[in-house]
């Protein structure tokens, strides 16, 4: 592995860790159930080691106003109803619903959350950018859901914004287990570092 960057003005940026993906009662698009249990426990030590350490931890959650907004989307309004992964993207994040809690588990009270993100990159119609750049962040330790969309198209968006990007491998999963590893590995190859938590906690 590439040696990590220096992590001194680094922050942890969740993605999606909210219960429309990740809690089996609720999720409209879920992941399966051992696979969210083991991603939202690797969260733990990160996010520990992060608080403890005064490095900013933000929570990115997708929600939506409208069916429409959704569905103006080509290629969701082309998959849903099918036997596709994201079937269920026209129910997905929808106001009032549940699925926009964050996971308990990984909310700190000091915590920031950017709400409304509409597509799967996380600088996309939101004030993530912001948030970061007035608080002096250069470099991204990305956890989340899911690998091979969400994950990945922020850490393509961040490498263009020029800010080092560095996925935490145990914290991040997917829908679509076949494409994990070879999302994790565009991403090694082309636009930033792919590390442990242990790793992570270590160079913090």
């Amino acid at each position: 592995m590439t040696a990590l960057p220096e992590l001194g003005r680094a922050a942890v940026v969740t993605i999606d860790m909210h219960r429309g993906h990740l809690d089996p009662a609720v999720a409209t698009m879920p992941l399966p159930e051992v696979v969210a249990k083991r991603v939202v426990a690797a969260h733990g030590p990160l996010l520990r080691a992060a608080r403890e350490r005064a490095v900013p931890v933000v929570h990115v959650v997708t929600s939506y106003r409208s069916v429409a907004e959704i569905a103006s989307n080509p290629w969701w309004a082309a998959v849903a109803g099918t036997d596709a992964s994201r079937a269920n993207v026209l129910n997905h994040q929808l106001p009032g619903s549940p699925g926009l809690e964050l996971m308990p588990e990984v909310y700190g009270s000091d915590d920031l959350v950017v709400t409304g993100k509409k597509r799967y990159d996380c600088f996309a119609a939101t004030d993530l950018e912001h948030a970061l750049r007035s608080r002096g962040v250069d470099t991204l330790l990305l956890t989340g859901v899911n690998t091979n969309s969400c994950v990945l198209a922020t850490a393509v968006a961040g490498n263009t914004r020029d800010f080092a990007v560095v996925v935490v491998e145990d914290c991040v999963d997917t829908m679509d287990p076949a494409l994990h590893d070879a999302a994790l590995s565009v991403i090694r190859q082309a636009f930033g570092w792919v590390a442990t938590a242990e790793e992570v906690v270590k160079a913090l």
